[in-house]
C-alpha cells in the first residue's frame, strides 16, 4: 500500500479518531468554499458503506496528513469518498500516494472501476482526478441533476495504482 516513501499510509477503520478529524477539517472546508454545509447530494458516507479508510501520516513528523475512503457503489464499482490532504501538504503528491493506495485496495478486492465527485467549488479536485487519468462522466447516483458536481471515473487494474503513484 506503500506508495511514497516519505509517507505511512494505514487502513483504519471509519470510527478512528485520526480520521475523524481528518474528515471533519474537510467538510469545515468545503462548508467554507460553498457557503453552506449543504452541499452534499445523497447520505454522507459511513462505516456501514465505506469498505476501505486510509489515513496518511508524514514518516518524519509522524502527524496524520491526510486520508480517504471507498464507498461501494455495486459488485464492480467503488467511488472515492473523503479524499483529503492538509493545506500545508498540497501539491506534495499526498493526494496522489492515497489515491493510489485506494486504488490499489479497490483493485485488490476486485472492483474494476472507481469514480469521484467534486463540485463547482473545488477546481483542485477536479483539476486532481483529470490529472490522474479519470475521465468526465454524467452524474451518476446522488450527483444525477446536481448542476454543481463534476462526476468522473476511471478503469483500474494491476498497474493502474502504480501508474497513479508515478503521476
Amino acid at each position: 500500500m506503500q506508495t511514497n516513501p516519505r509517507l505511512n499510509i494505514r487502513q483504519v477503520p471509519w470510527s478512528n479518531p485520526v480520521g475523524a478529524d481528518l474528515r471533519r477539517a474537510q467538510q469545515s472546508e468545503l462548508d467554507a468554499r460553498f457557503g453552506t454545509p449543504d452541499h452534499e447530494p445523497g447520505p454522507p458516507p459511513s462505516s456501514a458503506d465505506c469498505a476501505v479508510f486510509l489515513v496518511a501520516y508524514d514518516k518524519g513528523s509522524g502527524q496524520p496528513v491526510g486520508c480517504g475512503g471507498l464507498r461501494i457503489i455495486d459488485a464492480t464499482t467503488a467511488e472515492i469518498k473523503r479524499l483529503y490532504v492538509l493545506p500545508y501538504t498540497r501539491g506534495s503528491g499526498v493526494a496522489s500516494s492515497i489515491l493510489a493506495a485506494l486504488e490499489a485496495e479497490a483493485f485488490r478486492l476486485g472492483y474494476t472501476r472507481v469514480k469521484a465527485e467534486a463540485g463547482s467549488a473545488q477546481p483542485d479536485g477536479r483539476n486532481f482526478y483529470e490529472n490522474s487519468g479519470f475521465e468526465a462522466v454524467p452524474n451518476f447516483g446522488p450527483y444525477v441533476g446536481v448542476a454543481h458536481s463534476y462526476c468522473y471515473a476511471k478503469t483500474i487494474n494491476a498497474r493502474s495504482a502504480a501508474q497513479t503513484a508515478m503521476a
